[in-house]
């Protein structure tokens, strides 16, 4: 397996990233090819498609053993199921598999072809070892049946971003960090009112506590 590019987004470290792809669209991300794969024919025609398939790495969960088991956040952490009923990052091969929006594509004088896409959820600097393009008839079923994750788990939540903290985030990623917010980065099996949590998004680590629905940004830095 090969490496062909990687993913640049907001997210230096795992927390806060959505836990689905698409469900922030407005998160952009930009895909840069390794230079052996910086061919412009390479992508040619995927101009034509609205969405695309990346299969990824997830390569901060990479180790040498395996549990045929795994305790998906979804239900709280308490629960056993099998690995391959879940979308856990600890599997046999660390293998992800994301449905993004493909926006544009540059052809940069240096970098070659650089894909945009928006509604990643993908760390910064994540390989990606395959693109493919999202297609509609054979790629979408609305009949699906999902088992434990059947309707959407997230439940928005209140943010209360003081105008003082708010400031010192650039316009443009704004909508995008409230939105990660609402969704409630923390880890579903905890529910402390008073513990702080960071998060770095954007270049920035923003701290915030979780009071039942309302989540407080306490500070920016």
């Amino acid at each position: 397996m090969k490496t062909i590019a990687r993913i640049h987004t907001d997210f230096p470290t795992k927390f806060g990233i959505p836990r689905q792809s698409g469900i922030i669209p407005s998160l952009q991300g930009r895909i840069v090819f390794e230079p052996e794969y910086r061919i412009p024919e390479a992508v040619r025609g995927l101009e034509d498609f609205s969405h695309i398939w990346l299969l990824w790495e997830f390569s901060e969960a990479v180790r040498d053993s395996w549990s045929p088991t795994v305790r998906p956040p979804r239900l709280g952490g308490n629960v056993r199921k099998g690995v391959f009923a879940t979308r856990s990052p600890f599997r046999p091969n660390p293998i992800g598999l994301s449905s993004v929006r493909l926006e544009k594509i540059d052809i940069d004088p240096n970098l070659g072809p650089v894909l945009y896409v928006s509604g990643a959820d993908l760390m910064d600097g994540t390989p990606i070892y395959d693109i493919k393009p999202y297609i509609a008839y054979t790629d979408s079923h609305p009949e699906a049946v999902s088992g434990f994750a059947s309707t959407p788990a997230e439940f928005l939540l209140e943010v209360e971003f003081p105008e003082e903290w708010l400031k010192k985030v650039p316009e443009s990623q704004r909508e995008s960090l409230i939105a990660v917010l609402a969704h409630d980065p923390r880890p579903q099996y905890q529910d402390d009112p008073k513990r702080v949590y960071g998060m770095e998004f954007a270049g920035l680590d923003v701290k915030f506590k979780v009071d039942k629905m309302l989540l407080t940004v306490v500070e920016v830095l």
